[in-house]
């Protein structure tokens, strides 16, 4: 199978995507509120992507609270932000989180692209805003274990973003490519949640962020650099690693030529999301086979959830 997720147009696989996905078996698939209408039609379209994909394919979901949330009432009850969470039980978390597990895993949804690990820095960018849980490192630790937790009690894989850190940016990555110009000894910080909470066990989602002081011309997410000497090494991350979407703004060039730059620069799968037919096809035809390395990434994240 391809090292590429995918988004999909809409409520149900067209013809022409159900074909796509045959001939060129991305790993798996990403669902926004484009998708979502109920939740039978949801779980009917999660089964048909596995049908097509495979039994075991991964389908992800932004499901954070707050406003960042795909599934939302009157179907869905509405979670509350990160921020909310600061400085509160570690129980309440843990349960909040297991709650959106159980909510997703009903509906098909095995992947929960949360927590961020970012900090909530004065003059960052609003696009994080009250979805970090706090500009303490500590704190932020102690709330990201909380939030992991409870996924993988309710069933679902974890994603922590955006690593190595989007505290900083002032601008939305989705509009514009954010440079962070913070020393590296300043980076530290950013680097601390990531580095407390990394494990081989999880997924982590890239930042496509400019760090002059790790790459002064690549951002994070199509920088070896950055992938293997900090995110890697420094960082000390093991697991799976995905690029954020492709189709962001911050990413400039064709899309085919994106898919294989992330791959290249280390990441484990490249991510896509506008479901756009012809834009998934480039994806597809720039992504290659998962490595060994990865499968086997991917097969550890699995084992600690079933075993939660």
């Amino acid at each position: 199978m391809r090292a590429a997720i995918i988004g999909i147009s809409g409520l149900r696989l067209t013809a022409d995507e159900a074909a796509l996905l045959r001939r060129e078996r991305p790993m798996g698939a990403i669902l926004f509120a484009r998708n979502v209408e109920s939740p039978a039609q949801l779980r009917a379209l999660t089964a048909e992507l596995r049908e097509v994909l495979g039994a075991e394919a991964p389908i992800l979901v932004d499901q954070e609270g707050g406003r960042v949330a795909r599934l939302k009432p009157p179907h869905w009850p509405a979670h509350p932000p990160a921020a909310t969470f600061e400085n509160g039980p570690v129980e309440v978390a843990t349960a909040e989180a297991a709650s959106i597990a159980r909510e997703c895993r009903d509906v098909g949804l095995d992947v929960v692209c949360a927590p961020l690990l970012d900090l909530r820095l004065p003059g960052m960018h609003q696009v994080i805003g009250d979805r970090a849980f706090s500009a303490d490192p500590a704190e932020v630790v102690r709330l990201g274990a909380a939030w992991i937790e409870g996924l993988r009690q309710g069933g679902a894989l974890p994603v922590i973003k955006h690593i190595p850190g989007h505290g900083r940016a002032t601008m939305d990555s989705h509009l514009e490519l954010p440079v962070v110009p913070a020393s590296r000894a300043e980076l530290e910080l950013d680097f601390a949640p990531f580095r407390d909470l990394s494990a081989d066990d999880l997924w982590a989602m890239t930042a496509h962020i400019l760090y002059p002081a790790l790459d002064a011309v690549r951002c994070a997410t199509l920088s070896p650099l950055v992938i293997e000497r900090v995110i890697r090494g420094e960082i000390g991350f093991g697991g799976f690693l995905i690029s954020d979407d492709l189709g962001m703004k911050a990413l400039k060039g064709g899309l085919r030529e994106l898919a294989e730059g992330v791959l290249a620069a280390g990441c484990d799968a490249a991510l896509h999301c506008s479901g756009v037919l012809e834009e998934t096809a480039a994806v597809l035809a720039g992504s290659k086979e998962l490595t060994p390395a990865a499968e086997a990434r991917l097969a550890a994240s699995r084992a600690v959830v079933a075993l939660a």
